[in-house]
């Protein structure tokens, strides 16, 4: 097969390709009894074209299952019942004229575009409205017959209501159950954070690929950090007073966040210990307790969910001895060679040391976890690990009419958007009536749902719909002609519909795919058109895409390039301020910052996630409009590199007494925040940074000042190995400081070089 043929085939799987996680079995299931039971009512009555208002309206109300926790949830479905209900009336009091139905269509889609501006959520149940709404215009308007109309109307609200109801049940039940669940997916996050980074112990070879892997990774569990914590105040913050478990699960979002920290600063250590030559007396003991680790974060995570009374770390025990054990020897043998012992082999196994430290401290960490999962069902209390812990503040409120007020302009990306998005569909829905396409809604249709605020996003929508489309239409085509007894149509929608919800959420593709026989079939019930309605689908949904992308490109484009230099500016100036109160702990050891830290720590990982989000987006635009990308690439990289130097920093705070105190320390401080401030100042203005102030001058100083510890200590060692001296204290403290400020200080330069390229 010519290699052409292959690069077009593997780009076609790839399209279907699974996002990580494992299909969800219990929407689906949810989503076949939402369904199962309209249809079945519609077959026993006769009334099967009319029990197909219900079905959809069940099925839309279904698909804003937001999860996270009850009241929330509720919220959205009670939403989205009413709103596609009212959608349904208003496409059937509008129907009678094209030039009532155009501007309706307008206002209504217009204002939908603009819910993105008040979260997921709310621009979730604004899609599902606007379809049903497009559909509802095209296919069941009845007015002026007002008696159809109103029955019409009462079948949306049964379907949403019955949907509500098979997804709200265990509310009163089960209310914990939604944070257990979002705090369980956290450890199992972090599960997979800590395998990847075991890998960085022996995978030296592509290294840049499993970087890559490695910030995702960390995204991804950062932002699962973030929905537990969210889930778990929306539940515990309405409430006067915490219980115990709701203590204990808010401990273990804590827990979550801490073993973040100690495993980007674990990463951190491995790649500074990595090429020293004692490495290898210590790396297979390192993989294996890490790798015993994420089988424990696994474990836990599991634990969590099933509600065990017991959780087993023995594994972990026995690696953890061993790792300690290896260590003993280790040093042992480099001790014995103090006259033949240099000072960079003295730093290298004050490193190993700090590893081996770390792991174990992260051992203890997640037995005392294991404690509380064990703990969480029965309610049984240990007064060491049921610790105080300050609970995430509710956010604050905001007026949505003011939020709305200030997008009402052309600097607004989402009113971008959302006028584009009205006119797109709108001039869909006229040419469509003009030419008399007899299944025209599906262009509009394909509007509504393909259509992004950025263009990439829209190419990656419309391609994975287009395909889905396709395929769909063909297996949809061949079950019309195949298929003609009523029940069996019925359990083939049941059948789709299981799958196309339980991959919702792992391929767009697939998922759009499995739904679109659902539609031919549905239609088919409702009136007769055959197989034809399958090829009619296919070719309105190409048409559309071709029409999606046309108004992406052309009307009111917003290029990433012109947003991602605000975006970088917001996120160099997060971990400036992360990197301001960590290095102020340094300089005052007295001063205990911990919880301004995590927030500040949190708060740059958040706006690290979006700096690589909009990189992403540029990356998709079309090549003439990117610019160039190699100096965004390489910031992105050493912003996220400076995050882990500065995390690793506040790890090590944990150790630090302050006794001993760099005399250069604070004007390297002052220098890095002054070349930190300039850059992010030069984004905002758009133009070249100042020239970098003499940070290597400072650097010089502090390693002479710890090599002159290290002499000192080795000598030490030759008379008494095993004394802790406060020379030894020092180095342990001051060894992991000056090596991060030395990484720090050559991330920062690089950070001023891209920047500089960037704006030439």
């Amino acid at each position: 097969m010519p290699s052409t043929d292959i690069g077009s085939f593997s780009w076609l799987l790839q399209q279907f390709q699974l996002k990580p996680g494992k299909p969800a079995f219990v929407y689906g299931l949810r989503t076949i009894l939402a369904l199962g039971v309209p249809i079945a009512v519609g077959i026993i009555t006769g009334y099967g074209a009319a029990s197909a208002i219900a079905v959809m309206a069940a099925m839309f109300v279904n698909m804003v299952d937001v999860g996270g926790a009850y009241r929330q949830k509720a919220t959205a479905m009670m939403a989205a019942t009413i709103g596609v209900t009212v959608a349904f009336l208003l496409a059937n009091l509008v129907s009678s004229t094209i030039w009532l139905a155009l501007p309706t269509t307008f206002i209504v889609i217009f204002f939908a575009g603009l819910a993105g501006l008040f979260g997921s959520v709310a621009a979730s149940v604004s899609l599902v409205i606007s379809i049903m709404y497009v559909v509802a215009l095209a296919k069941f308007a009845s007015f002026p017959d007002l008696s159809a109309v109103l029955w019409q109307c009462l079948l949306s609200l049964a379907g949403g209501i019955w949907a509500m109801v098979l997804s709200l049940g265990l509310w009163t039940i089960r209310p914990y159950t939604p944070v257990m669940e979002s705090v369980a997916k956290c450890y199992l996050s972090l599960s997979k954070f800590v395998e990847l980074a075991s890998q960085r112990v022996l995978n030296l070879e592509d290294m840049q690929n499993w970087a890559q892997q490695f910030l995702q990774a960390q995204d991804t569990v950062t932002q699962d950090l973030t929905d537990a914590r969210n889930n778990w105040a929306s539940v515990w913050t309405r409430q006067k007073t915490v219980n115990l478990r709701g203590n204990q699960l808010l401990i273990l979002i804590e827990d979550a966040n801490q073993i973040i920290n100690s495993v980007v600063a674990e990463v951190e250590l491995l790649a500074i210990a990595s090429s020293s030559p004692l490495f290898s007396g210590l790396q297979q003991e390192i993989w294996q307790v890490m790798a015993e680790l994420a089988i424990a974060l696994q474990t836990l995570s599991a634990a969590i969910v099933k509600g065990r009374s017991s959780v087993h770390l023995g594994d972990l025990d026995r690696k953890i001895e061993a790792l300690e054990h290896q260590w003993l020897i280790l040093r042992s043998q480099v001790v014995s060679r103090t006259n033949d012992l240099q000072i960079d082999e003295y730093a290298d196994l004050v490193n190993l040391r700090k590893i081996a430290t770390s792991l174990t401290k992260l051992t203890q960490q997640l037995h005392t976890d294991g404690e509380i999962v064990a703990n969480l069902r029965t309610g049984k209390r240990h007064s060491h690990i049921c610790r105080e812990i300050s609970p995430p503040q509710p956010s604050e409120g905001f007026s949505w009419i003011n939020t709305l007020r200030d997008n009402l302009n052309f600097d607004s990306v989402l009113f971008r958007h959302a006028l584009r998005l009205a006119l797109i569909t709108t001039i869909a829905e006229l040419v469509a009536s003009i030419l008399q396409f007899p299944t025209g809604y599906w262009v509009t249709l394909t509007a509504v749902v393909a259509l992004k605020p950025n263009f990439g996003g829209t190419t990656q929508t419309t391609v994975q719909r287009v395909l889905g489309t396709f395929i769909g239409g063909i297996i949809g085509i061949t079950l019309v002609v195949l298929i003609k007894n009523p029940v069996a149509i019925a359990i083939w929608i049941l059948l789709l519909m299981f799958t196309a919800m339980s991959v919702r959420s792992l391929s767009y593709s697939l998922f759009t795919m499995m739904q679109t026989p659902v539609i031919i079939l549905l239609l088919n019930v409702i009136s007769t058109g055959g197989w034809q309605i399958g090829v009619l689908r296919i070719i309105d949904t190409l048409a559309g895409g071709v029409l999606v992308l046309l108004g992406s490109y052309l009307l009111f484009p917003r290029w990433e390039r012109q947003q991602l230099p605000t975006q970088l500016e917001k996120t160099i100036g997060a971990n400036l301020v992360y990197f301001q109160q960590v290095i102020a702990n340094y300089l005052n050891s007295r001063q205990d910052t911990t919880d301004a830290i995590n927030k500040l720590r949190h708060q740059a990982a958040i706006e690290n996630v979006n700096a690589e989000a909009s990189a992403q987006r540029l990356f998709s635009e079309p090549r003439h409009v990117q610019g160039e990308i190699e100096p965004v690439m390489t910031l992105m990289i050493y912003i996220r590199a400076f995050f882990s130097s500065v995390t690793t920093l506040g790890e090590h705070l944990q150790e630090f007494s302050g006794d001993y105190q760099f005399t250069e320390l604070k004007r390297l401080a002052d220098a890095i925040i002054q070349v930190l401030e300039n850059l992010a100042q030069a984004l905002q203005q758009q133009q070249s940074p100042q020239p970098l102030p003499e940070l290597d001058s400072y650097l010089e100083a502090i390693h002479n000042e710890i090599e002159q510890l290290h002499t000192v200590r080795i000598s030490e060692i030759a008379t008494n190995p095993h004394a802790v001296t406060p020379t030894l204290q020092a180095v342990r403290e001051q060894t992991t400081l000056s090596t991060e400020l030395e990484r720090i200080v050559n991330e920062v330069k690089i950070m001023h070089c891209a920047i500089a390229l960037l704006q030439k």
